[in-house]
């Protein structure tokens, strides 16, 4: 049995990944009352039930109740079950942006209290478990396709007791993902950006990773992070995490960080079974 905590604020996307989570199988409850989950995963473990779950909690449960379910996750935990936190999030304009666009009214937003004011509410009410979450997901930049193809391979098709890594090129003149567990510049690297004929292509085409090959510090540095995520990311695991995100990042998100991210993906593969890799600026004009 597997049971995901569907959270975060609102407006990033718990009804996309809870409606996804359902095609998949799950029994899916929306706003789920916090102090019932003690008891919810009581009843469901004496049944020995092989259904998968998934609740969404968020600060429409009392504050007390959030403030208490950290240590009401742990004590429910054992063995051979481990409930998962996955909090949601996303830029503040960007969630002011999408209620204003949807007409939809934020749960904590009162006479007395404007949306910004709720938004910022309810950060503080999900504090504990945004500290606590075993994945987090930055949905500023992505579309409802995405989040739904995410769900998929990050929570439903990974298996259940292996380390699902993911790796994510990006530009850091979009700013860099807030859910990375380790975050690698790759800017000092020789910038195919300025070579004739390389700049409207990409770290997946066969010109740039030859031009790539040309460069020993290249080599170099992939070397490196590899020893590095191979020394580190063991004890990760001995904490009992599931989910971790290495972001490459270079100036455009276009070559250097596009053809580390690949590189590392593929040097990962045959020790772990769900290595992802995405290129958060791919369908972007970088030039």
């Amino acid at each position: 049995m597997r049971l995901y905590i569907i959270t975060g604020r609102s407006g990033s996307g718990k009804s996309t990944v809870l409606h996804a989570l359902e095609d998949e199988g799950f029994m899916c409850i929306d706003n789920f009352p916090a102090r019932l989950l003690e008891k919810f995963v009581e009843d469901t473990s004496e049944e020995q039930t092989t259904q998968n779950f998934a609740v969404s909690i968020d600060a429409r449960s009392p504050p007390t109740a959030l403030d208490q379910l950290p240590s009401i996750l742990k004590s429910v935990a054992r063995d051979d079950f481990t409930p998962r936190v996955i909090y949601l999030d996303a830029s503040g304009p960007v969630l002011v942006k999408r209620f204003s666009e949807t007409r939809r009214r934020h749960p904590l937003e009162k006479t007395e209290t404007d949306l910004r004011q709720a938004i910022d509410l309810e950060s503080k009410l999900l504090r504990h478990l945004a500290e606590m979450a075993d994945l987090k997901i930055d949905t500023t930049q992505w579309s409802t396709h995405d989040l739904v193809l995410m769900t998929k391979e990050r929570l439903v098709d990974a298996e259940e007791r292996s380390v699902s890594l993911l790796f994510r090129s990006f530009a850091y003149r979009n700013g860099v993902p807030v859910d990375a567990d380790f975050v690698f510049d790759l800017r000092c690297l020789p910038n195919p950006h300025w070579e004739t004929g390389l700049r409207e292509l990409s770290g997946l085409d066969a010109p740039v990773k030859e031009f790539f090959a040309r460069h020993e510090i290249v080599d170099q540095m992939h070397d490196q992070l590899v020893g590095f995520l191979h020394e580190w990311l063991p004890e990760f695991e001995r904490q009992n995490r599931v989910y971790m995100t290495v972001a490459t990042g270079c100036t455009g998100g276009r070559h250097r960080s596009v053809y580390m991210a690949e590189r590392l993906a593929n040097a990962f593969r045959d020790a772990y079974p769900n290595v992802l890799v995405r290129h958060r600026e791919q369908h972007e004009s970088l030039s």
